[in-house]
């Protein structure tokens, strides 16, 4: 692959290259027909036709950027291109991506981190592509397993789906915290599974989205149909890739996290990173629901958020309340209502690992173990509500 050092703009049409669509659907093309539950179809095609272009936004990423490339190159059906977004990188991401194949982009002048970065890129492939191409976006610290791409291929091809998110786990390392973390990713791939791969956010670890959705997306956020300037990510944000989901689900557009589509990603190795990451997800995705307002596809995010404050409320409740017991009895009273808390809590934490061996499951068993961890997520929750509602400085 030739490395390329700047951005250019698209070609003039006589001179678009073989590896896009002639087509290069414009505004009133490619209108995405409606099924019968009034969701929004892409045109079906050939999967083995389907063009895969992967975009990985990296940021001095020389350690981790060669497992990601990797496992493209390992995939069971391979990407077309994989391009490394180098944004601002100061150490030897883009060489190293060099070294393993892929194509290399460096940002001009970004100012938005990840959402910025890819702008600039899908600013000048989109116009390029049509009913064909499809763009995968990944984490520089996540690397895919061997049949990611070919089952997500598969889901597109259909015209169903507008984009296919993957389900993670979390890679060795982190000490107590990191167990932590592949305990709750675990969880969360359960949960999928058990909702049929109905997708709540499409991860930025790893999607795969049809060109024609994002184009939609640019266009609609142009009319003022969306929220944000007419750019496929809303650099206002600081969650990216929850953005774009309720962008795409209020276009009416269907996504989905399949069960065979799984890949591992980069856990928080200390516990100031990892607050400092859930305190982003959590306020951003609360900051992105006041974009979009009260909506019937954000009512059962509002849902979510509302049992989030109830947890926050509870936890905090059972643990004075067992304070509040020794404090003035000098032992532990138990009563009923929080017996029966603890219990159906320590059940559900040990059946929830399951995949994770039995060694987990024995640690999910001695309840103060997780509820270290869980009291932890409370107080990142809790200031994230608290900074919210007093509109304090979002910071990234």
């Amino acid at each position: 692959m030739v490395q390329s050092e700047t951005l250019r703009r698209p070609p003039q049409p006589d001179r678009v290259p073989a590896i896009f669509d002639r087509e290069r659907a414009g505004p009133g093309r490619h209108r995405a027909a409606k099924g019968a539950d009034g969701k929004r179809a892409l045109p079906e095609v050939d999967h083995s036709r389907m063009h895969v272009t992967v975009l990985v936004p990296a940021h001095n990423e020389e350690d981790q950027i060669a497992e990601t490339i990797t496992s493209l190159h390992a995939q069971r059906r391979r990407p077309n291109r994989i391009i490394v977004i180098a944004d601002n990188c100061t150490d030897r991401t883009a060489d190293v991506a060099h070294a393993h194949g892929a194509e290399v982009i460096r940002t001009v002048d970004n100012r938005h981190k990840k959402a910025g970065a890819l702008n600039q890129v899908l600013e000048v492939l989109l116009p390029l592509m049509g009913s064909r191409h499809a763009v995968l976006v990944m984490d520089a610290d996540s690397a895919l397993d061997p049949g990611f791409v070919h089952h997500a291929v598969l889901r597109l091809a259909t015209g169903e789906l507008a984009a296919v998110g993957g389900t993670f786990t979390g890679k060795p390392g982190g000490g107590m915290v990191g167990m932590f973390q592949r305990n709750e990713y675990a969880r969360y791939a359960r949960d999928v599974r058990r909702l049929h791969g109905k997708a709540l956010v499409l991860t930025g670890t790893a999607t795969l989205f049809r060109a024609l959705a994002l184009k939609e997306v640019v266009r609609a956020r142009r009319t003022g149909r969306l929220p944000g300037r007419d750019q496929v990510y809303d650099v206002r944000v600081l969650t990216e890739d929850n953005e774009l989901t309720l962008a795409l689900l209020h276009l009416r557009f269907r996504i989905l996290c399949p069960a065979e589509c799984t890949l591992t990603t980069e856990v928080m190795e200390t516990w100031r990173d990892l607050f400092k990451q859930r305190l982003r997800w959590k306020r951003g995705a609360l900051e992105n629901l006041t974009d979009y307002g009260w909506t019937r596809v954000t009512l059962p995010y509002w849902g979510r958020q509302l049992l989030s404050l109830v947890g926050i409320i509870v936890i905090f409740a059972y643990l004075g309340a067992t304070a509040w017991s020794i404090a003035v009895t000098g032992t532990l009273e138990f009563h009923p209502l929080w017996v029966a808390v603890t219990g159906v809590f320590m059940i559900e934490r040990i059946v929830t690992v399951r995949s994770r061996g039995g060694g987990q499951m024995a640690v999910a068993a001695l309840l103060f173990v997780e509820m270290i961890f869980d009291v932890f997520l409370q107080i990142a929750q809790a200031k994230a509500f608290w900074d919210a509602a007093w509109r304090r400085e979002r910071k990234w």
